[in-house]
């Protein structure tokens, strides 16, 4: 069922308090959190479906996620991401636990378990490296800092530029000791054990960089996330943007789909409306990007203003993040029957990490540096009512974007037969490993199709498929004009590029937009919703 009206169904009107650009998880945070402060908003969404990497899509009485495998921490009511999916779902959002062993991490034929509970991750982890209790220890000491660290940091970026430039030393020295320095640098001051560093990044994947190149605090904020247990969205993942729809549309906004932007508007250095793609402009007080710098300051702002404010030139520090393939399954038999568990599969060929990634880039024959394989239909309690007697599971690697150049100028689904062909060879060698991991699969699949990077560029407008909006490397940590207001007056950004990627942090981003467009004193209640948690929605 697809999310948001039509363009050419929907009403619109002359102006707005707030235009919200683009329906990921950071927009429709924002705007339902302007909303509910009794703004007029408008979210505009080119796909013709809204909800960015939390929509999901059907083929063949099959449905699947196309970002959305788990979430860390909404399990528990009083934790701070469940206060706040409660608040813009005015408690509609329904979350379904995962079992205990959340992750499993192979490397080579060895398996390693990901469990719930802080002190239960350490002990197995101890259990499977023993001489290495004191490094383990220690480990999660440091993670446990770079989180308690995390919120000041957060809530600099929602200060005016003015009080942020006062307070920034202050709320940030600490968070940014961690994030300006690589995981695999701050993981070797504490063991040289390869395949140990190994284990503990097993989740890489989850905010696109391996250890070599990632900011430690970007995997310790991810690591933290789910050190407490994992969930999925009961009624699969479109069920975010569902419900956040419902409190946006309850409250007077609209959510409209098919209505590509091409272009900010702006009267000097201020931003006044949007023009969509078919010509139209609209006006509003307001404009909120949540499609990702690059897209804004690149795409969508006049080339004039983006030289004023010396954007490209703040955009050679920061890079698009990775690109993937999605394999996406459909079996017959249920997830009892077919013997599936909620536990999400991490596959390396090896501990060499960065070999592994060298030699892949150039060569799609080479090993799959890492398959990550989800089971979605395992995870939500309203699958077997709704698809009786039908499993799914999707197996997402990263790729290079430049395999997929030579086809970017080509048609969604008339890329020719060369791209079929290549298409057909990756989707042979995943189902090799998923079959490997689970033999009693090999005659129950019904429906495989694979998606490209092209694919993410064509649904999202990622030019280069990119899946976390920018890399979160420590350079990307140290751009101060990465927040949420910009240059240009009356235009901010929300998403994944504000403060982290995912899911959470582009939730955590849809609020801190809000709170900058209201202003302290408007927005206390949100302010006090994320420090403290709200006495009702």
């Amino acid at each position: 069922m697809a999310i948001g009206t039509q363009l050419r169904r929907g009403k619109l009107c002359d102006y707005y308090d707030v235009i919200v650009i683009g329906s990921g998880i950071g927009g429709m945070t924002a705007a339902a959190c302007l909303a509910k402060a009794g703004q007029k908003v408008l979210v505009l969404e080119r796909h013709y479906t809204a909800g960015g990497f939390t929509h999901s899509y059907e083929r063949k009485g099959y449905e699947w996620d196309v970002g959305v495998h788990y979430i860390g921490d909404v399990h528990r009511k009083g934790s701070a991401l469940r206060r706040l999916f409660d608040y813009i779902s005015e408690e509609k959002l329904h979350w379904a636990e995962m079992e205990d062993n959340y992750d499993r991490i192979y490397i080579g034929s060895e398996s390693f378990d990901y469990v719930k509970g802080e002190q239960q991750f350490c002990d197995r982890m101890i259990g499977y490296f023993p001489e290495e209790k004191f490094a383990i220890e220690e480990y999660i000491k440091m993670i446990r800092e770079v989180n308690r660290s995390s919120s000041a940091y957060f809530l600099e970026h929602a200060l005016p530029p003015w009080l942020a430039t006062i307070f920034y030393k202050k709320l940030t020295k600490r968070f940014l000791f961690f994030a300006e320095k690589t995981t695999e640098e701050v993981l070797l001051t504490l063991t040289k054990n390869r395949k140990l560093i190994a284990v503990l990044t097993g989740q890489w994947g989850d905010y696109g960089l391996p250890p070599s190149q990632s900011s430690f605090a970007m995997h310790a904020m991810v690591a933290k996330h789910y050190m407490g247990g994992a969930a999925y969205p009961v009624g699969g993942s479109s069920a975010i943007a569902r419900t956040i729809e419902a409190v946006i549309l309850k409250h007077g906004g609209q959510v409209i789909t098919c209505a590509e932007v091409q272009s900010i508007l702006t009267r000097g250095s201020k931003a006044i409306g949007v023009k969509l793609s078919n010509g139209a402009e609209i006006r509003a007080k307001n404009i909120v990007s949540g499609v990702g710098a690059i897209n804004t300051f690149q795409n969508l702002l006049p080339e004039d203003l983006a030289f004023k404010f010396n954007y490209p030139q703040k955009m050679q520090h920061v890079s698009p993040s990775l690109a993937h393939m999605d394999l996406y399954i459909g079996l017959k038999g249920s997830s009892q029957e077919l013997d599936l568990h909620t536990t999400n599969l991490w596959i390396y060929p090896n501990e060499d990490i960065n070999k592994n990634i060298q030699n892949f880039d150039p060569k799609p024959n080479f090993d799959f540096p890492a398959v990550f394989i989800s089971f979605p239909s395992t995870k939500d309690p309203l699958w077997e009512t709704n698809h009786p007697g039908k499993s799914t599971i999707e197996i997402i690697v990263p790729t290079p974007f430049h395999w997929f150049q030579t086809w970017q100028d080509t048609k969604w689904h008339k890329r020719g037969p060369e791209y079929n062909q290549l298409k057909k060879d990756m989707t042979e060698r995943l189902l090799a490993i998923l079959f490997e991991k689970l033999p009693q699969l090999k005659d129950k699949i019904q429906y495989v199709e694979l998606s490209t990077p092209l694919s993410t560029a064509h649904f999202t407008g990622h030019k280069r498929g990119e899946m976390y909006g920018l890399d979160h490397t420590p350079e990307r940590f140290k751009q101060r004009w990465l927040r949420t207001d910009t240059q240009v007056k009356n235009l901010y950004l929300t998403g994944q590029d504000v403060v982290s990627c995912g899911v959470s942090g582009g939730l955590c981003a849809g609020f801190l937009t809000a709170i900058r467009v209201l202003g302290l004193f408007r927005s206390a209640g949100l302010i006090k919703l994320m420090v403290r948690g709200p006495r009702s929605v």
